[in-house]
């Protein structure tokens, strides 16, 4: 059976409005998606900026250590770490034994991937919806044109009256895909760059963390020195009474 028979009816009314509306939740998804991925940035941002300033502003890895109101990837991390070496400290089973700048580094890559995972959240509707919205437009601009070609076998005739509502309503499907698509694609390019970026910040604290971790022979608690560094000569400005530097001027 020709599926242009004069018998078949295809309601392309409804479908191109059930394929509007399709689209229009997908639109609805992506701009929520762009408010709260943008908030989530601006909060990351500031979180992580507060979180180092107060970091570096240390006079000592236990100080640092002890840092309390602080929320946010990098924050997370270092607490991560604190408690892997806090934990080797105070356990001696199978779970912490080994090396303990290898905990620390177990600790953090954890801690990383799961920070990652949270960066990468709704990252992969928003890459769906940009590559799926012009097809589904273009579906409903299929179907209209096919409509329009069964109106003319039906009535013999190609006149403007007979074609120009099925594809109107086709073109109108096509451009809503389209508008849908275009900011879902910018927003998803926008994000993962933002992703990447708070990433590579996240991996440099890290290998800073290992570092100062290193120096004070990876224990952080009462009973460690007070200096970071402990085979690091002792600052001749602490001689006259000067403060401990910061963890800043002792890592460079």
């Amino acid at each position: 059976m020709s599926l242009f028979n004069s018998d078949i009816e295809i309601p392309t009314t409804l479908l191109v409005e059930a394929t509007l509306w399709v689209l229009v939740a997908f639109s609805v998804a992506t701009w929520t998606l762009i408010l709260i991925k943008g908030i989530q940035n601006w909060r990351v941002s500031r979180q992580n900026r507060q979180f180092r300033t107060d970091f570096w502003h240390a006079p000592n890895l236990q100080a640092a250590s002890e840092l309390d109101g602080h929320d946010g990837p990098i924050a997370r991390l270092a607490r991560a770490g604190f408690a892997s070496l806090g934990d080797a400290d105070r356990h001696s089973d199978l779970e912490h034994s080994g090396d303990r700048q290898d905990q620390l580094e177990r600790a953090l890559r954890q801690q990383y991937q799961k920070e990652r995972r949270g960066l990468e959240a709704g990252l992969a509707v928003l890459a769906s919806i940009g590559s799926t919205a012009p097809f589904v437009g273009l579906f409903g601009t299929v179907w209209g044109i096919m409509q329009a070609l069964v109106d003319i076998g039906k009535n013999g005739s190609a006149s403007l009256e007979v074609v120009a509502g099925p594809i109107g309503e086709a073109l109108i499907a096509t451009g809503v895909g389209i508008a849908v698509a275009v900011p879902a694609v910018l927003a998803y390019n926008v994000f993962l760059r933002r992703v990447k970026a708070v990433s590579a910040d996240i991996d440099d604290f890290s290998a800073d963390l290992i570092n100062l971790s290193r120096r004070a022979g990876f224990r952080v608690g009462r009973g460690t020195s007070d200096s970071p560094s402990p085979a690091r000569p002792a600052d001749p400005r602490a001689a006259h009474g000067a403060d401990t530097p910061a963890l800043r001027e002792v890592f460079a």
